[in-house]
């Protein structure tokens, strides 16, 4: 299990060769998630804000959360902080497992719980203004169809 925090760039292609370095898994999921323009045109980017060690602390708890639920080879969270533009890379989750359900499953619980347990804040720079971005209910729906760890199969 990684996980980084940082300003720079990160390579999937990096993240892609260290992970598939394991002859037991048959399967590595990735998700890479982009700065989109939600501004229709007057995005100039957006400042992502973070809490020095207690978000460092979220991350490490969502991945060992997901390690316990399902069997999983390696994990990799890359999480970018700092000013970011349109289209930049933002965030990457990265798993690998012996099997392609457990992978996949994995990774869309890692960035369910990401969007919704993990202290970032989010400040939009558009031609209109700056503005913080609100929390989605989408993504805690998405979220709450994850049971409780002491309910899991796994």
């Amino acid at each position: 299990m990684r996980i980084a925090l940082q300003t720079e760039d990160f390579d999937l292609g990096k993240v892609h060769a260290r992970l598939r370095d394991n002859p037991r898994c048959g399967a590595l999921v990735t998700f890479t998630g982009l700065v989109r323009d939600l501004a229709e045109g007057g995005l100039k980017g957006l400042t992502l804000e973070h809490y020095p060690g207690m978000t460092e602390k979220a991350l490490h708890q969502i991945a060992e959360d997901a390690c316990t639920r399902w069997p999983i080879g390696e994990l990799e969270i890359v999480h970018r902080v700092g000013r970011l533009g349109p289209n930049e890379q933002i965030v990457l989750v990265a798993v690998s497992s012996s099997h392609r359900g457990d992978a996949f499953a994995a990774a869309e619980f890692v960035m369910d719980y990401l969007k919704t347990r993990a202290p970032f804040w989010k400040k939009e720079h558009t031609v209109n203004g700056d503005h913080w971005v609100e929390a989605r209910g989408s993504d805690d729906q998405a979220a709450s169809r994850w049971r409780p760890i002491n309910e899991t199969d796994h």
